[in-house]
């Protein structure tokens, strides 16, 4: 890459691999990148929040009206999980890069000078941040908000939690109140930290009640808190696939994309059928997370679970993430699926490869063993993990997570004490100092999946003379990419999955049989197998046969032009003029 471009993209950045942009200086770094390199870069808006903010979407590559095989990425669609928007951006920053440099150079020191011309072929959308009113939300005081800061159910009436900066400190965290019955007692080696009381500890306990006030309080009885108590829909929750009511899905939402967020992505992914891969940003844990989500691997398309046994593998090589099943390992609840979730969406209704990310390998880091079921590692916390993890914060986090209590007179409740978790640097999201790493290494992942979209070319065009008047022409079409053109075979069926079709159009000369002016080519494998499919058995190690090509043939008359096009709205089109002479 010349000095120029690199400086360029290089002075642009508003620092986010080492911290969390605001929705303005978000704003900011994607307008930049449009302005300075309009050749690769796109900024649209797919939808408006109440609050007045943008869903940025990024397209990037060149000829972007040009369709093709394309990779989306979105992040931040819950509220907290900021990182998710910094290695967004992250990616759409090394996807800029990789355009910048010169043909024949890497896309990264993880990939390859091949990989790296795929890759320039492909488009990709990058939506940063799905949530931009939560996001804000969070940035400005720290209060909990699931996905987005609204709350419109009718059911009212009951006394329940609304989060609040009750002390003005600009910061809504959590308050604590001395109560005989209470469930947690104070850390003596970690002042300040509320562990689990066990039968051997002395007084004082305490109750543990989110920074706010009590909606419909009676003055004696307080609730339980809940998580979605004053916002109402978990995005994540709120897609159309298995979609379930708030009855049977917490967080569900009032319909199916009742939220303006979920609806803008969804009405963009339907225009789009050349989306083939989908990665969707959370934190925290550090897992990427694949279908099926509602059934064991026994029961998965197993072409599809050999290419995801592939991304698996490279996930653990370029992050150290593991890949786990949704259902096998990330169930909260025995036998209890989720309901409306993205990933689910993505990879049945669209057909693409669809998978999640928990950023911040945080378990590992801190050193906490590996359960067995990796959503265990969340939740099956010894008060010798939490104290582990208090010197982690004090070691190597400068002490961000763990807050001093202070006194307050709480309007509602009397004497209390707030502070706390603040989750926001360290828990929900890596330090500043782990970002670059994250940033590189997801990028690199995301990449190498990217590049194995199909390719569709037209590999030989033949004309041979059959007599003065008519000419045979004869064309081989080809699929140089890993994936086959219908992407996946669980997505076969699906009416966006258009096979390939023949279009011949003739300037100055005309095809002596009309009719196969537009014939239907079918599908195309790819050259890849995904991992363990059963193909490299040593006692038959042989391939497919010519699965990825199809030759087809046109009589033309007379003397002109013949313009080719191939292609669907699945992979795009491809096209040739031949002159016929």
């Amino acid at each position: 890459m010349s000095a120029a471009p690199a400086a360029r993209l290089d002075a642009l950045s508003l620092g986010f691999r080492e911290r969390f942009l605001s929705y303005d200086e978000l704003t900011r770094q994607v307008r930049a990148w449009a302005d300075a390199f309009p050749e690769l870069c796109r900024v649209t808006s797919i939808g408006r929040t109440p609050e007045e903010r943008e869903l940025w979407l990024l397209t990037l590559g060149s000829d972007p009206d040009r369709p093709r095989p394309s990779a989306w990425l979105d992040g931040n669609m819950h509220a907290g999980e900021l990182c998710g928007s910094s290695v967004a951006l992250a990616v759409a920053e090394d996807i800029l890069r990789l355009h910048l440099r010169q043909d024949g150079e890497a896309a990264s020191p993880a990939s390859s000078a091949l990989a790296a011309a795929r890759l320039r072929d492909v488009r990709f959308y990058i939506l940063p941040r799905m949530s931009p009113d939560g996001a804000e939300a969070v940035l400005a005081s720290g209060r909990y908000v699931r996905s987005v800061p609204r709350d419109e159910r009718p059911a009212r009436a009951h006394a329940y939690w609304r989060c609040d900066d009750v002390d003005g400190d600009g910061l809504a965290l959590s308050m604590r109140i001395r109560d005989a019955g209470g469930e947690m007692v104070e850390s003596a080696e970690f002042p300040g930290l509320l562990l689990p009381r066990t039968v051997d500890d002395a007084a004082p306990y305490y109750k543990v009640y989110p920074e706010g006030v009590i909606e419909n309080f009676d003055g004696n009885n307080v609730p339980t808190p809940h998580f979605l108590s004053d916002n109402q829909t978990d995005l994540n929750r709120n897609f159309p696939f298995f979609w379930a009511p708030d009855s049977k899905q917490e967080g569900a939402g009032a319909f199916p994309l009742s939220e303006i967020e979920s609806r803008a992505v969804v009405e963009f992914a339907t225009q789009h059928p050349e989306i083939f891969l989908w990665l969707n940003l959370h934190t925290f844990g550090g897992v990427f997370i694949r279908p099926l989500g509602d059934q064991p691997d026994t029961k998965m398309n197993q072409e599809d679970l050999a290419l995801y046994r592939q991304l698996g593998a490279w996930a653990e090589e370029l992050t150290g993430y593991p890949m786990v099943s949704g259902c096998e390992e990330f169930l909260y609840e025995p036998d209890t699926p989720l309901h409306g979730d993205l990933t689910d969406y993505a990879y049945h209704q669209r057909g693409a490869i669809a998978y999640a990310v928990e950023l911040w390998d945080l378990f590992k880091q801190v050193g906490f063993e590996r359960k067995k079921r990796f959503v265990d590692n969340y939740v099956q916390l010894t008060r010798a993990d939490m104290l582990r993890l208090a010197a982690w914060d004090r070691d190597k986090n400068a002490g961000r997570v763990i807050r001093p209590w202070r006194r307050f007179a709480h309007p509602q409740l009397g004497e209390v004490e707030v502070g706390g978790i603040d989750p926001r640097v360290g828990l929900w999201n890596p330090p500043p100092e782990e970002m670059p790493r994250i940033c590189a290494t997801q990028a690199a992942h995301y990449l190498r999946v990217a590049a194995l979209a199909p390719a569709v070319a037209l590999d030989a065009v033949e004309t041979a003379a059959l007599s003065p008047e008519l000419t045979r022409l004869t064309v081989t079409v080809a699929n140089h990419g890993y994936l086959p053109t219908y992407i996946l075979a669980s997505a076969k069926a699906l009416t966006h999955n258009e096979a390939l079709w023949a279009d011949a159009r003739c300037s100055g000369c005309e095809l002596a049989d009309p009719d196969l002016a537009h014939r239907e080519i079918g599908h195309l494998d790819g050259w890849g197998r995904g991992l363990f499919d059963g193909s490299g058995a040593l006692y038959y190690a042989l391939t497919r046969g010519t699965t990825g090509t199809r030759t087809v043939s046109w009589v033309v008359r007379g003397r002109g032009v013949v313009s080719l096009r191939v292609g669907s709205c699945r992979v795009g089109w491809t096209t040739r003029d031949v002159t016929v002479a």
